[in-house]
């Protein structure tokens, strides 16, 4: 057992799940950019035209993949022995932290001081459950 009881597995899998969904994330929110206004897409070439214009984009199909890993994995990390009161919000916490540091380096998002803030808070949070 390391890191304040837990065994390194555990910590392993909230990793694992965690770098998958911000990669997941990422990528989405990527194709999305460039596909475009689904709106107007699907003004000019319909529903199907919309849709055909999503799940041809690159990008989104390996973010759709890694949303994927990223959920069996969740199953995977929350297989006895694993403590779901550490596992959901340590997965969440460095989600979202992960997030926000994606955003602004890769998407080149505006993260305010609460963002970072919050952050910081739950995974504080995270760090008192898991002691």
């Amino acid at each position: 057992m390391t890191l304040t009881g837990y065994g390194l597995h555990i910590w392993a899998s909230i990793v694992m799940v965690a770098a998958t969904a911000i990669a997941g994330d990422t990528l989405t929110a990527h194709a999305m950019k460039n596909i475009g206004d689904l709106d107007e897409i699907r003004a000019k070439s319909g529903l199907g035209g919309a849709i055909l214009a999503v799940i041809s984009e690159p990008t989104f199909v390996l973010g759709f993949f890694c949303m994927a890993v990223s959920f069996f994995s969740l199953l995977f990390a929350l297989a006895p022995p694993a403590p779901v009161s550490l596992i959901a919000p340590a997965t969440g916490s460095v989600t979202y932290l992960g997030n926000a540091v994606v955003a602004r380096i890769f998407l080149h998002e505006n993260v305010d001081r609460r963002r970072w803030v919050s952050a910081a808070l739950v995974c504080v949070g995270v760090w008192l459950i898991s002691k």
